[in-house]
């Protein structure tokens, strides 16, 4: 029956509208309150704004009667999503609503806009100007427009664990999207997707996991900002309750008057998921999981879910809370009333093992504050919840941010928050690994866990469907290799105080970045005591074998301005990366095989490759560091019979040394394309070639186990050392040799004596790189077990 001319009030004789009702009562009159039945002669009364004629509109309504009618959810669902496919089928997109005349569409396709709980049906058009979502009920605006050029980074996304959503940032911020789509195909979300990126080119390629993961190992971007980008990453979305982005819990200390982040018994063990860190607990849920029938899992609720994420943000998302909640609040002492009982239950709780959200190390503290007076209910001890209890440490809300922001960026958290990436991100996600680190979920909320698709009963596969939205979903793998360790410098003396504040945190100069200038006497001094190497720190930050050091990073060099670093690759190219934003700034495509080596002097690049050459090249740019594509010059080309696989330059810059696969040894004059002289020292492949200080000689070692030494002037061999084992790498002062072998062992030798006057214990395999500091005071080696260690000679 339609009482108004207008259609804005229409009587449905059902009570199964009753569903629909409490929708549109809960912003009845402006405000938030759990919702109210209104009875009477089985008449419910609601408000309902659809766009279209009346006639349209009493159809609508008819046939969403009768889909309230049906006895089965599943039908009913299929019944509500028939008719908005078939009205979507009846409109298109509005091309009155481009912003230029002379757009030319590409694609146009139905999909949703996506935020908190709730769907938004529309029509999708991307131009070659813009990115266009029409919603079917004009809300929030009649149409949201996007411009290509603004869009920073667009990524794909699983919704209800099927890939069907595509989510558009035109901003760095990573917890602010400018539109989220579920299409209803993945084919049509992927064209989307590909044409974009085809367009932002250059955006696209920045956003990986291994991209950021170096721009954090070296302290570029903060301990929060790299866990948002994973969470991004990884399908999390402050749109999508069911995978908004999970941080971790890095303080256990909430009942102190002081916060102590010199303590590490202040922290949370960052190797543990919340439901192992309690022992007790544990092997209950473990006995219980042993005695499980297939499917295993050993906690029965997710770290993340929309509930959990809503407990948190109840005070400032309410009618969230009332949508999820069938219109009600939680239990008054159930709600998130206090931070230390909030994580005393995820300790002790049978049932709760939830992680924090990036609000905890925020700057915005409305969420702990009922700035909006809601009516929370009252606890079992008579209080009304208003409030969030803080420990006693933070005076405020808003200090008790800056604490959490000041642990989450500590040394401690820096120095593990690796092993915690490892559990939700990593290689502890799945399989054996989870099962070893006791971080088994249901299968249900790992993506693959479940084909929502194949499943044909609609009651079956609505209920599914809800489940994985409600449970939570565990986030997409990015890693399956363990995640290396942040490179973390030693942090000022923090203080406990709660004048605590950022300024202290400042990281001191690395004991290697600055060292005095040592006269040559020293540096004698030095290689001197080169068989009393101690060890001072070692790290295992790479993921494979570290086959070159130049101040610790990986078959590289750094350019002398510290701002770049160029790689050469078994793919042919010669690979210049910027330090501050770890990304790939330029490419040098000048061989034809595997480039094996580089060397930079005096602003200019040698290369030697597998295709037998080594090429001189010039850089034209007057600045390499800048974001402009760089220019090279080729200066010279030194034709060899087999591949090269390493050089060295004269410490003046006018000798070159080159040693091949075959195992011959080359010198030459960079002012001349032929060779000075020479001769096959090896008989297998030459690992390393170097020049003496003073330019006399040459060392070469090789695949024959034999260390050789080479008189520059003659191109003779002065000696020849036998070595019980392969020697890959080595420093020398024209006398002492510092080499690293086949075993892990380093050895000192007497070139005089032809002796290993001292052995020291270093890797766990082959040494296969050797970095020394130019006042011989420091020593970084690295190996096949893919360590790093740093050693200085004690005197």
């Amino acid at each position: 029956e339609v009482y108004s001319k207008k259609v804005d009030s229409l009587t449905l004789n059902s009570p199964c509208a009753r569903p629909i009702l409490k929708i549109y009562l809960i912003k009845e009159e402006n405000m938030v309150a759990p919702y109210k039945y209104e009875r009477g002669e089985k008449r419910v009364t609601f408000q309902l704004e659809v766009p279209g004629k009346t006639e349209d509109i009493v159809q609508i309504l008819l046939q969403l009667h009768r889909a309230s009618c049906l006895d089965k959810l599943g039908d009913q669902t299929a019944m509500v999503a028939a008719i908005l496919q078939s009205r979507l089928a009846r409109t298109c997109f509005d091309k009155n609503s481009f912003q230029h005349v002379t757009e030319n569409p590409h694609m146009e396709c139905v999909a949703e806009m996506v935020s908190p709980l709730v769907t938004n049906a529309g029509h999708v058009c991307i131009t070659d100007c813009n990115l266009y979502f029409q919603p079917m009920n004009s809300y929030p605006d009649s149409v949201v427009q996007i411009g290509l050029h603004s869009v920073r980074r667009i990524y794909k996304r699983r919704h209800g664990l099927r890939p069907l959503g595509l989510e558009v940032f035109c901003t760095e911020n990573d917890l602010c999207s400018d539109i989220y789509l579920k299409f209803y195909s993945t084919k049509e979300r992927d064209e989307l997707y590909y044409y974009i990126a085809t367009f932002l080119e250059n955006h696209i390629v920045e956003c990986t996991a291994e991209s950021y993961m170096l721009q954090w190992q070296r302290g570029h971007i903060s301990n929060y900002q790299y866990l948002l980008h994973l969470n991004n990453l990884a399908d999390r979305s402050v749109n999508d309750l069911s995978q908004y982005p999970v941080f971790p819990w890095v303080i256990s200390d909430y009942s102190s008057t002081q916060l102590d982040l010199l303590n590490p018994a202040s922290f949370r063990d960052l190797s543990k998921p919340i439901g192992a860190l309690n022992t007790e607990r544990l092997e209950r849920l473990l006995e219980r999981y042993r005695d499980m029938p297939e499917p295993h899992f050993m906690y029965g609720s997710h770290y993340s879910s929309p509930g959990y994420v809503l407990f948190y943000l109840v005070r400032v998302a309410p009618e969230h809370m009332l949508c999820l909640q069938n219109g009600r609040f939680d239990q008054a002492d159930r709600m998130f009333n206090s931070v230390g009982e909030t994580w005393k239950n995820c300790l002790e709780g049978g049932t709760d093992f939830k992680e924090l959200i990036p609000e905890f190390y925020g700057s915005d503290s409305s969420f702990l504050k009922n700035l909006l007076g809601l009516n929370l209910g009252r606890r079992q001890g008579g209080g009304r919840v208003e409030n969030v209890e803080l420990p006693p440490w933070a005076s405020d809300p808003d200090d008790f941010l800056e604490k959490m922001r000041l642990a989450l960026e500590c040394q401690y958290v820096s120095e593990h928050l690796h092993e915690w990436i490892d559990l939700i991100f990593g290689f502890k996600q799945r399989g054996s690994e989870a099962v070893a680190a006791h971080n088994v979920f249901h299968p249900f909320t790992y993506e693959g866990g479940v084909d929502c698709d194949s499943i044909e009963d609609p009651d079956q596969k609505i209920a599914m469907l809800t489940q994985i939205l409600e449970f939570g979903q565990t986030p997409r793998q990015l890693f399956v290799t363990p995640h290396p360790q942040r490179i973390t410098p030693r942090f000022h003396n923090l203080s406990a105080t709660p004048s605590l504040s950022s300024s202290e945190l400042s990281p001191m100069s690395p004991s290697m970045e600055s060292f005095e200038d040592l006269t040559e006497e020293s540096k004698k001094m030095a290689w001197s005591n080169m068989n009393k190497l101690a060890l001072q720190s070692c790290h295992k930050i790479h993921k494979e074998a570290v086959t070159g050091i130049a101040v610790a990073l990986s078959s590289c060099l750094m350019l002398p301005d510290d701002k770049i670093v160029v790689c050469s690759s078994w793919d042919n190219n010669v690979y210049f990366y910027s330090i501050a934003y770890g990304r790939r700034q330029d490419t040098l495509m000048g061989h034809d095989d595997a480039v094996s080596h580089i060397c930079w002097r005096d602003d200019k690049l040698y290369t030697a490759s597998w295709d037998s050459t080594v090429k001189i090249w010039k850089c034209v740019a007057d600045d390499i560091s800048s974001n402009k594509r760089t220019q090279f010059d080729l200066l010279a080309e030194f034709e060899h019979e087999a591949g090269v696989n390493t050089l060295d330059l004269s410490p003046a810059g006018t000798l070159l040394a080159t040693g091949t696969k075959e195992g011959t040894l080359t010198l030459w004059d960079i002012a001349s394309p032929l060779p000075l002289n020479q001769l096959t020292c090896h008989s297998g492949k030459i690992h390393q070639v170097a020049f003496s200080p003073d330019s006399r000689h040459i060392l070469s070692v090789g695949e024959d186990s034999c260390l050789v030494v080479t008189d520059v002037q003659t191109g003779m061999l002065i000696a020849t050392v036998h070595a019980e084992q392969e020697q890959r790498c080595f420093c020398w002062d024209g006398n002492t040799v510092l080499s690293g072998g086949m075993s892990g062992d380093l050895s000192v030798w007497d070139l005089l004596s032809s002796k290993v006057i001292h052995k020291i214990p270093a890797h766990s395999g082959a040494v296969t790189c050797m970095w020394m500091n130019e006042q011989c005071s420091t020593i970084i080696t690295g190996g096949v077990d893919k360590q790093i260690i740093l050693w200085k000679p004690e005197y």
